[in-house]
């Protein structure tokens, strides 16, 4: 790590990865929306509707848009037997190309629709056809005018391309998304800044192609082009990678949600497996049902869960069985179903639990989920993003009917903060976490068994399950981290005060790791 909480390897990287999804997108949005924009500014009556469903499209958030791709993929994969990959670049590609096409089509046919209809007469005057006028007269006038679009849609693609991150496409998003759940600003910041160079770069360079078109300056469009030739060959530098090993071993994806322990336990997957002779990948700021769904379909091929939420979101089960029982049952139906092998427990489990400060629940007595529910209408309470859309949540209101004044989502670093500076009573924590005992919190009692147990399970795609090498690699770590290990590993990365990175708490979890009793 640098001072700018990233190596500069990686930053080159992501860059990279960056620079090729937005450029990508928009040339993709160029090849399919100038053909459209011709079509709509010669025909009003199909030009209509066309810029009704693009401006129908651009209203749609560039997150819902690239969650949506998703599961369209999946359906189509499955509908086609075809390898059609679902995460990653493609449905990045797609979304991000349909957010692209606004500007681009709106921009050309004000182009072609605002040139002079003398010039028009005149061309069909001298019998120009309809492709000759287009070619020698529409889009040289309207060039200028055009190149404004497509400076617009490069700038909006650069800034939404950080969003690919979720859909486990790498990109500048990983800095941002990553350093929000840590609490390293520094990561947060070079995300931002790097994007908004990138953007910035971009207008500047096709800025310079539009005026050198517009001022009809030679040296204008000749600089602008060549740096779009040199952004376009450093795309496509290679870049050395000091920490994956070398050789002709493949690759293994590595996965994980979007908070500090997934992050740990990732690192730790993926120094194992390099160990071993594995060059890896990693697909990091998944959300639960993507990353089960990735694994399932082939796109990432080990990564941690937790038995509660595949008992919940997966096998959609609302009984609350022993944690020995939830295991093996989820061994045998993951098998079944989309032949996953669940390995094993790591030997710690991560359970939502609801938690309090301890000062305002002993004020309020308040001691487990009963007396919180009796006590609701006075409480706001705060949770991670996923948690109220949940079946844990229908499960507790089905159970203790809490009716909270106020309920709001936040990103988990950000959930805890709202505890601590008073614009939350309650949150849903997480069992290892070690804010916990950081911040003095109290976690409250589920008497009537609403929420299932969570041990910390690892899982693998049938593609390396038979791999006995690999398996032999990531056999250690089955039961061989304690609760309280995890809570001080992930302790190091949360807490403000003597703060570590994600790859110093992992290496240092690397240390503390129990062999399991046989």
């Amino acid at each position: 790590m640098t001072e700018l909480g990233v190596a500069l390897p990686d930053l080159l990287r992501l860059v990279q990865a960056h620079l090729f999804l937005s450029g990508s997108a928009v040339v993709a949005a160029l090849v399919i929306g100038l053909p459209t924009a011709i079509m709509a500014a010669r025909n009003r009556r199909v030009g209509a509707p066309l810029l009704g469903l693009i401006s129908l499209l651009q209203t749609i958030p560039g997150l819902a848009l690239l969650a949506l791709f998703y599961p369209l993929l999946l359906i189509a994969a499955r509908a086609t037997s075809l390898p059609i990959p679902a995460l990653g670049f493609l449905p990045a590609l797609l979304a991000l190309g349909l957010y692209a096409l606004l500007p681009i089509v709106r921009n050309s046919v004000a182009a072609i629709r605002g040139i002079d209809p003398a010039l028009i007469e005149a061309a069909n005057g001298l019998g120009m056809t309809g492709r000759q006028r287009l070619w020698l007269v529409e889009l040289p006038l309207g060039a200028p005018v055009i190149l404004a679009g497509i400076r617009t849609a490069a700038v909006w693609t650069i800034g939404t391309a950080t969003l690919a991150t979720t859909i486990g496409q790498p990109s500048l998003g990983d800095l941002i998304f990553s350093g929000l759940q840590t609490e390293d600003w520094r990561r947060v910041l070079v995300g931002c800044v790097a994007a908004a160079g990138l953007a910035l770069l971009a207008d500047f360079m096709l800025a310079l192609i539009e005026g050198g078109l517009a001022a009809r300056s030679r040296w204008r469009l000749g600089a602008g082009v060549a740096l779009l030739l040199v952004a376009t060959a450093a795309t496509f530098l290679p870049i050395p990678n000091a920490t994956q090993s070398k050789g002709t071993a493949r690759v293994i994806v590595v996965g994980a949600k979007n908070f500090s322990e997934q992050y740990i336990l990732a690192d730790l997957l993926e120094t194992r497996l390099r160990a071993a002779g594995y060059r890896t990948e990693r697909r990091d700021n998944l959300g639960s049902a993507i990353a089960y769904r990735a694994l399932a379909a082939g796109d990432i091929d080990v990564y941690v869960d937790y038995s509660g939420t595949l008992w919940a979101d997966v096998l959609r089960r609302s009984d609350t069985p022993s944690a020995k029982a939830m295991l093996v049952t989820l061994a045998h139906e993951l098998a079944r179903r989309d032949k996953v092998r669940l390995l094993g427990g790591l030997g710690f489990e991560n359970a939502y639990t609801f938690a309090m400060r301890r000062s305002r629940a002993q004020k309020l007595g308040i001691s487990d989920l009963d007396s919180l529910a009796q006590a609701s209408s006075k409480l706001r309470l705060a949770t991670d993003l996923e948690f109220l859309s949940r079946p844990e949540w229908e499960a507790v209101e089905r159970h203790y009917h809490p009716a909270f004044r106020q309920a709001r989502a936040y990103s988990p670093t950000f959930m805890y903060r709202a505890l601590g500076d008073g614009s939350a009573d309650v949150i849903t924590a997480f069992s290892s976490d070690g804010r916990i005992s950081a911040m003095d919190l109290v976690t409250l009692g589920d008497p009537r068994g609403a929420l299932p147990h969570y041990d910390a399970v690892m899982l693998l795609t049938a593609r390396v399950a038979q791999d006995d090498k690999l398996v032999a690699a990531l056999q250690p770590l089955i039961g061989a981290i304690s609760i309280e290990t995890m809570r001080q590993a992930n302790g190091m990365v949360d807490r403000d005060a003597d703060k570590r990175t994600v790859e110093q708490a992992a290496e240092w979890l690397a240390t503390k790791m129990v062999k399991p009793n046989k």
